[in-house]
């Protein structure tokens, strides 16, 4: 099996070769390793509080980013992006199973929407959902979820304009040679990693090791059918498929598009420039953050991004990018060691 890094060009400028190695030597062995745990992490946040006047008493930092407190009067989970506490996505009780439901299509009708990609609904569970399919040891409605039968992970999917899209970012964890390479939790954290799924370099959201596509090599990609690390049946969306996206009645264009693909709770509105996401497209984008090529990570709960296929130059590739900030969605050079989301699209 191929690595999945490329070889270098000898172009480079002086000094850079090493520094690429070394950084990807610690990307691999280091910052995007997970450790499997989901422990708390020692900050002293309790599983649940009374209400949010005890909530507030617990400081909101980077130190406890992703981690969520069950407020008992609300009946609700919050949730520290870093700087405060919201109501979180996941509204799972503590100790409890997770619940799921569906996000239809492209004319705006719903019903409750699912719980983490990977929750396993027991089989004797009294959810009013019309399951008729199972994904391992879990029961789920093939209308509106598929199975990811490689690690028997839940995703729910929609329906937007002529394509059919993944609802929530891919949570695979990508191995070469055995090794999970590639692929990391936002600040190494595997309840950021329940909660956004993985950040992937692009040569891992290509599955470099199959095709060859990596860092200072071009592989003429851009077709819109590389699986990638997608699952079978899907594939990584090219930069012509998010235009498609775009364009589709229920998004409205590329300058509005990030309105209609955000989620309406999880993205930072502590500004004036805040522009709420309505999640009329049901796409549910996430304020994911990314990891720079340095191994530091950047804006979880005020940005996003999702890589294409498409490659722009030996060192890049297109990447999808939304932000609290803004309406519009944009199309941006992104370097192939950057660890961003993946969304897949169907085949």
């Amino acid at each position: 099996m191929k690595n999945f890094i490329a070889p270098r060009s000898l172009s480079l400028p002086k000094g850079r070769l090493i520094t690429i190695f070394l950084l990807a030597a610690f990307f691999a062995l280091t910052a995007c390793g997970d450790d499997g745990s989901s422990s708390p992490k020692g900050t002293g946040l309790p599983a649940e509080v009374a209400d949010m006047e005890e909530l507030e008493t617990y400081g909101c930092g980077m130190d406890v980013i992703g981690e969520k407190v069950y407020v008992t009067e609300l009946e609700e989970n919050y949730e520290c992006d870093g700087e405060k506490w919201f109501k979180s996505y996941d509204q799972t009780k503590p100790s409890s199973t997770k619940s799921s439901g569906s996000k239809d299509t492209d004319g705006g009708s719903s019903s409750s929407r699912v719980g983490k990609s990977s929750a396993k609904v027991s089989s004797s569970s009294s959810i009013a959902v019309d399951y008729n399919a199972l994904c391992g040891a879990t029961p789920y409605d093939s209308t509106t979820h598929f199975c990811d039968i490689r690690d028997s992970a839940v995703y729910a999917m929609v329906r937007i304009g002529s394509q059919t899209w993944m609802a929530e970012n891919l949570n695979y964890e990508y191995k070469v040679e055995g090794a999970s390479f590639g692929n990391c939790c936002y600040v190494n954290s595997p309840d950021s990693c329940a909660k956004y799924g993985k950040l992937y370099t692009w040569p891992a959201a290509m599955d470099s090791a199959s095709t060859g596509c990596g860092y200072g090599a071009e592989c003429d990609a851009d077709t819109g059918a590389v699986q990638g690390v997608c699952p079978n049946g899907w594939h990584l969306p090219s930069r012509t498929e998010w235009d498609t996206l775009f364009a589709a009645t229920i998004v409205g264009g590329q300058s509005v598009a990030g309105t209609a693909l955000k989620s309406e709770t999880g993205w930072y509105d502590g500004s004036a420039s805040y522009v709420p996401g309505t999640n009329s497209s049901g796409f549910s984008a996430l304020p994911s953050g990314n990891r720079d090529d340095n191994g530091i990570f950047y804006y979880a709960g005020r940005y996003a991004g999702f890589w294409s296929s498409s490659e722009n130059g030996p060192e890049g590739a297109y990447t999808m990018r939304l932000s609290y900030g803004n309406a519009e969605a944009n199309l941006r050079y992104g370097n192939k060691y950057d660890g961003f989301s993946v969304r897949c699209v169907k085949d």
